[in-house]
């Protein structure tokens, strides 16, 4: 134990000089999926023929491929039609495509739960279905989508290890580096899975906070 101690102590200091590339990444990445949710689950739900096809063909697409090919695709594939991005950037992208994906399903859902009623009267009233969507469904779903969305917030602060593969120094890329300098793999690793561990449950924490506080009764 006391080894264990002093191995963290020496090298989790370099591990955490990762932590704000970590953050960053799922910052942006999240962020980017709720709005493209949002866009998704709009066109899935009132969008004529063609844009909610192609916004059913967005959503299994990224939803029935790998993240890590997305973003090896992404990063290395689309520079061969001169596409280029550099490894957070399509880090970024791709982790932010593949939870818009999930995220407009459980957007979709959420809004789906509110009662048809409101926006058939938000149309009369003359608005249209996106102003009906803003103004009156959104704010009553949203609440009610933040429990699935926490899930899919903690998934994503996971997943943003996987950008260790094109190479973005985060920190899962520093703790192999540890693990490859000093061939102490058993020690890193259950050191960088507690770091992880502190993370999710700091942002369950907050979301859970959230959640209380945006709670309506009744609704």
């Amino acid at each position: 134990m006391s080894e264990f101690y002093a191995f963290a102590v020496e090298h989790l200091p370099y591990i955490l000089e990762g932590l704000p590339i970590t953050l960053g990444l799922w910052i942006l990445a999240i962020s980017m999926g709720a709005v493209f949710g949002l866009v998704l689950a709009w066109a899935r739900l009132y969008g004529n023929t063609l844009v909610y096809a192609a916004a059913t063909v967005y959503v299994e697409l990224f939803r029935g491929t790998p993240m890590l090919v997305q973003m090896l695709f992404i990063y290395l594939g689309l520079p061969e039609i001169g596409i280029v991005f550099d490894p957070f950037t399509a880090a970024v992208i791709a982790i932010g495509l593949n939870t818009s994906a999930y995220q407009a399903e459980y957007f979709r859902g959420a809004i789906r739960s509110i009662p048809r009623g409101q926006m058939q009267a938000a149309r009369a009233m003359g608005m249209t279905s996106l102003q009906g969507l803003r103004w009156i469904v959104l704010p009553q779903a949203l609440r009610r989508v933040i429990p699935q969305w926490s899930n899919e917030a903690i998934l994503e602060l996971k997943y943003t290890s996987i950008a260790y593969a094109i190479g973005v120094s985060e920190i899962t890329a520093r703790a192999e580096k540890v693990g490859y300098e000093t061939f102490m793999f058993f020690e890193v690793f259950l050191l960088l899975a507690l770091v992880y561990i502190v993370l999710t449950g700091t942002v369950a924490q907050v979301l859970q906070y959230l959640e209380k506080r945006t709670a309506v009764p009744g609704l």
